[in-house]
């Protein structure tokens, strides 16, 4: 038996415009560029998450007078000592579904990317729920002790989920869904968060530019950046994504598939942060203990409509088998 010695990178074509389906120099690169960043994540993730929950010494909290003249309390605990009482439990609730959810579904795409396509799309929502979650701690959280550790994340979660967009981007999207996709549900529902988003968000910021007070929940902060995220960058790509979505294009759909995964992971951590507030004391409104449930549930019923309406792309399935074939002859290579 003749084993193929023949370098890896002559195996391999130029570029996909040559050769529409078949793995390019560049494939084998950015499978372990994606893998090699993702298991860095986790343990980064992991280490601040675990510290953020269970590290809660009492230092006391102080009362702090805003730039409004408002008194806001700190919470006095842990690694969030600094940041307000409804800050701080925001945060608490945000690691505990990160450890609990959104690690746990990066090491399931991990495992699955290199074997289905859903593999791919569960890795790039979860490393986009990572980008929104580090992004806001690097901006917004009083500084602490884990503030590097926050940016390395942002950073490593923003490059992770670029290369993912740019592995889709090689894919006939046209062959990645099924006809039978529910398209007015699944582009219905990214157009109803966008406009939720908007009313919930809105409703606090314009009253305040008008009176000049401070808008509801900035407290000790000094800028809106959840909203900022939201209405910048959320509410276009929702409103993006359920329009294709509804005219039954295929990059609405897969627009959607990524937007819904990053949905669940940050729906459940609103409600994670209810409760976490309400056990705290901070004053929670009894419509979004309800709501943020509700629309969690709804996002969980989308992305498994979605799911099940994949397809293995030809592409993704040679890669797949290409990559067993290169695994083996790398192995063989090592003995040899």
């Amino acid at each position: 038996m003749t084993i193929n010695r023949k370098p890896l990178h002559r195996q391999l074509v130029t570029s996909p415009r040559q050769h529409p389906n078949r793995l390019t120099r560049q494939d084998p690169i950015m499978r372990t560029t994606i893998t090699r960043l993702t298991i860095a994540i986790i343990f980064l993730a992991t280490l601040c998450t675990v510290i953020g929950i269970f590290y809660s010494t009492d230092h006391g909290s102080k009362t702090h007078i805003t730039v409004y003249g408002d008194p806001i309390e700190t919470y006095g605990k842990g690694l969030y000592k600094n940041d307000s009482v409804s800050g701080a439990s925001q945060m608490i609730a945000q690691d505990i579904v990160t450890l609990v959810l959104g690690i746990p579904l990066l090491i399931v795409a991990l495992v699955w990317l290199q074997r289905s396509f859903r593999g791919l799309v569960l890795m790039t929502g979860t490393l986009g729920y990572l980008l929104y979650t580090y992004a806001s701690y690097a901006f917004m959280a009083t500084y602490n002790s884990l503030f590097l550790l926050y940016v390395l994340l942002m950073t490593g979660s923003l490059f992770g989920f670029i290369l993912c967009i740019a592995w889709i981007s090689r894919i006939n999207h046209n062959e990645c869904f099924v006809e039978k996709m529910p398209a007015r549900f699944v582009g219905g529902f990214m157009l109803f968060i966008a406009a939720t988003l908007c009313l919930m968000w809105l409703g606090r910021i314009i009253p305040s530019l008008l009176s000049g007070a401070a808008p509801e929940g900035l407290e000790l902060y000094t800028t809106l950046v959840i909203q900022a995220l939201d209405l910048g960058i959320i509410v276009p790509a929702s409103i993006f994504a359920g329009v294709l979505t509804l005219r039954r294009r295929p990059l609405g759909y897969l627009v959607a598939s990524i937007l819904v995964m990053k949905g669940i992971s940050m729906l459940t951590a609103i409600s994670m942060m209810i409760f976490v507030m309400s056990l705290n004391g901070v004053s929670v409104s009894s419509v979004e203990m309800i709501v943020f449930p509700m629309f969690n549930l709804v996002a969980i019923i989308c992305f498994v409509l979605i799911v099940k309406n994949i397809k293995e792309p030809a592409y993704y399935l040679q890669m797949s088998h290409a990559w067993s074939i290169i695994d083996t002859t790398s192995s063989l290579d090592t003995h040899v």
